[in-house]
């Protein structure tokens, strides 16, 4: 990607020097307010296996709110202070490369927001380390990047990036910036009233039905994170050459068929919850080949 000397977001937040939160309040319990809600949502017994499996199908998800309180907003834990932040020289370039992503997503939805009347609310991106509180609850760097609703924040640990090269073979600056748009796909959704209609409608279904519906959603946010990359290609040439393959790649590698097959040996389709690798690949090129929102039409409506 052709990132670097390009404008930074305002809309980083640095919260990698605060100490670990600790739980309290209505909102606390953290992991163990996660808990049920995945025997809840997934269906999987109360064992440590099924919440680190969870962990792993939560990267990309960008909806903490589906697990934690099912979209509603908690009271945030406390987050400790803030001590002075430490970072090699390589997490300082990925701190900068975030911000130049996020910022190219402003650029992008605005001016789409702008074309169809409406005015793009920029979302704050919150890096930290561990753990982060957020108004969606605890939310803990095993889980992945996740967006929450409730704040309109995306949240991330930039130790993710090494786990995406190394764990889930999907290299590379671009394949990065598809993690980013994905979670500002959330936020793109929240905006236009997407999620609330998604977490209304998931109300009344059961478990299955209610999976296949986040499914919809995640491969909206796909989609969604397309088209950024399409009106970044095409209007400010910030793709170089096998920047599409990576993004590409990173889509595929955190399919849930493949993350089911790594983590427990099968298959289940009716616990999906971002889609298979396939359909990942298909709604984020469907997105980058069109660059339009009218084509993520995902959802049943």
């Amino acid at each position: 990607m052709r990132w670097r000397g390009r404008r930074q977001s305002s809309n980083i937040e640095d919260r990698r020097g605060m100490r670990g939160p600790t739980v309290g309040g209505r909102g606390g319990g953290g992991l163990l307010r996660l808990l049920p809600a995945v025997y809840r949502v997934l269906g999987f017994k109360w064992t440590a296996v099924a919440v680190l499996a969870v962990g792993a199908w939560l990267m990309f998800s960008g909806n903490l709110g589906i697990l934690l309180n099912e979209g509603g907003v908690t009271e945030p834990v406390s987050s400790g202070q803030s001590q002075p932040v430490a970072q090699s020289a390589e997490e300082q370039e990925q701190v900068d490369f975030v911000s130049v992503v996020l910022a190219d997503t402003e650029d992008t939805w605005r001016e789409l927001f702008r074309q169809q009347g409406d005015t793009y609310q920029e979302p704050h991106l919150v890096l930290f380390r561990g753990a982060v509180s957020s108004a969606c609850g605890l939310g803990q760097a095993a889980m992945g990047p996740f967006y929450c609703p409730g704040d309109h924040k995306l949240y991330i640990d930039l130790a993710f990036f090494s786990d995406l090269k190394h764990r889930f073979k999907a290299p590379g600056d671009f394949a990065q910036a598809y993690v980013i748009a994905h979670e500002v796909g959330h936020h793109v959704q929240t905006l236009l009233g997407v999620s609330e209609k998604v977490q209304q409608a998931r109300r009344g279904l059961g478990a299955a039905e209610a999976n296949q519906l986040s499914v919809r959603q995640e491969l909206q946010a796909d989609c969604l994170a397309g088209v950024w990359a399409h009106h970044a290609k095409q209007s400010r040439q910030l793709l170089e050459e096998g920047d599409v393959e990576e993004g590409l790649r990173a889509a595929s590698a955190i399919g849930d068929d493949r993350l089911q097959k790594q983590s427990q040996g099968y298959v289940s389709p009716d616990s999906f919850t971002h889609g298979s690798s396939a359909q990942r690949v298909k709604w984020f090129r469907t997105g980058l080949e069109r660059g339009d929102m009218k084509a993520c039409d995902t959802l049943p409506w």
